[in-house]
């Protein structure tokens, strides 16, 4: 009988390969510099792998399309907190990747109690891409009303100006320092486990591979010693809601985008200072008075300038696309094509699947009797794509990168992003359709009314980016 397994990308894949190996599975693809997510055991002919993100790897679990996975306890407890009915068994902790889940803030003098009474006058507002987490949490302290934002990641960044509380993930309790947080409730210790479906632990003998991983834990290197709380906390300068209401918000990119934001901002004459940042400091400064700069993910933006946080964000047309798939009537809208970054959002299913382009897509659909698995990041874009093209029966399965890993079995048609294709080639899949061309883009919000300081502002630090832009 054959036997899957989801394991991690990321953090968790160093540590998790070293415990492979002293199992002796024989996966030795599985390592950093792995470039293809489909995996093979040279010990246990009938046992098949799968690298995946790792927060999609309890809902892989608990859906049954994977037997075993392994994975942070802290994703498995936020499918739980919405799910708690899922098939998914904690089989053993592995004991490394630990770290701890906080609800933090960012006002020196913030606790639970004050909290509360501020609940009882307004709502308390809580970032995390842990959402369920959260909002359990939010009940169990007892916030009377309380808002959860779910984001993309870098949740620390919002408060205090953006919201009153982050849950976010640190591996030792002196990185909330580095990032200007103080504890207020400690939410959850965890570490990585191995996890079963519920359904394959009765009717499949997982024994033997189970026993190998559970021997081998003894004889990994341990984690260090989680520190204590030590060290300065860095002094934030945060914002007043009046100052906030005077200024001209903007949110930059985190991740690879920072680079080449960098080399356009000092093209535009804008000087900015600590970004990309070594330290992970959030709020560099811009030689531009009146003019504040926060860095989050490009995937949040949208939402953020929505939500009145932000009044400019440069982010992709494929997250604004999105964002306005779900919210036609947002209001937000593209102020810059700023002509770099390109990338294609695509259609991509399997070299295997008898099609070549979209009509030929529609007729395989046609002859399915089960429901059409659409997996991506762009949930909204691939719901569009979907329905436009009179799919029929379909499902969206969201991921959270690592998409190329589920084709074919644990999807039919991929909604992805790529500059050449090269990615998807080597990973034996083909494009059938281009849906868009994106490229990164200044976003601004439309309700900033145009005969006030703010608009000229805003209209001065946009009209400097397109002097830039048109001088390439």
């Amino acid at each position: 009988m054959d036997i899957k397994i989801a394991l991690p990308k990321g953090r968790l894949l160093s540590k998790t390969a070293s415990l492979l190996q002293i199992a002796g599975w024989g996966m030795d693809g599985y390592h950093e510099g792995a470039r293809l997510y489909h995996l093979k055991s040279s010990t246990y002919p009938n046992l098949s792998a799968k690298m995946f993100h790792e927060r999609d790897i309890p809902i892989q679990v608990a859906i049954g399309n994977y037997d075993l996975g392994i994975c942070g306890r802290d994703w498995v407890e936020e499918l739980l907190a919405k799910y708690p009915n899922s098939s998914v068994i904690k089989v053993a902790d592995l004991g490394y990747g630990t770290g701890s889940l906080y609800m933090v803030s960012g006002l020196a003098d913030a606790d639970m109690n004050a909290l509360r009474r501020r609940a009882e006058r307004g709502t308390v507002r809580v970032a995390s891409e842990y959402a369920n987490l959260a909002e359990s949490s939010a009940l169990k302290e007892r916030l009377s009303r309380f808002s959860i934002f779910p984001v993309w990641g870098g949740a620390e960044a919002y408060p205090p100006e953006d919201a009153d509380l982050a849950l976010i993930s640190v591996s030792a309790d002196a990185e909330m320092l580095s990032m200007g947080m103080v504890p207020v409730a400690r939410v959850l210790d965890f570490s990585t486990y191995l996890i079963a479906n519920q359904n394959s632990w009765g009717v499949k003998d997982l024994n033997k591979m189970i026993a190998s991983i559970c021997e081998g834990c003894g004889r990994l290197p341990a984690d260090k010693e989680r520190q204590e709380e030590t060290g300065t906390r860095r002094e934030m300068t945060w914002l007043s809601r009046r100052e906030k209401d005077g200024l001209i918000r903007l949110a930059l990119p985190d991740g690879h985008q920072q680079a080449p934001m960098l080399q356009l901002l000092e093209k535009a004459g804008i000087k900015i200072e600590d970004y990309p940042s070594a330290t992970g400091n959030r709020r560099p400064d811009i030689g531009i008075e009146g003019v504040a700069v926060k860095v989050i993910r490009p995937q949040d933006m949208p939402l953020q300038v929505a939500n009145g946080n932000f009044d400019l964000a440069i982010t992709g047309r494929d997250w604004l696309a999105d964002h306005l798939y779900q919210f036609p009537s947002s209001p937000v809208q593209e102020l810059l094509d700023l002509k770099s970054g390109k990338v294609r959002v695509v259609a991509v299913v399997s070299q295997e699947m008898p099609v070549a382009d979209v009509a030929d897509l529609r007729k395989f659909i046609g002859g399915m009797t089960v429901p059409f698995r659409v997996a991506s990041e762009y949930v909204n874009i691939a719901d569009r794509y979907a329905r436009d093209n009179h799919f029929g029966r379909y499902r969206v399965i969201p991921t959270w990168g690592a998409t190329e890993a589920f084709l074919p079995d644990d999807a039919d048609l991929l909604i992805e992003n790529t500059e050449t294709g090269r990615t998807i080639a080597r990973h034996n899949l083909k494009i059938v359709d281009t849906l868009f061309e994106s490229t990164a883009c200044i976003i601004g919000s439309t309700r900033i009314k145009t005969d006030s300081v703010k608009a000229e502002k805003a209209k001065s630090i946009v009209e400097a980016l397109r002097t830039a832009v048109e001088g390439r």
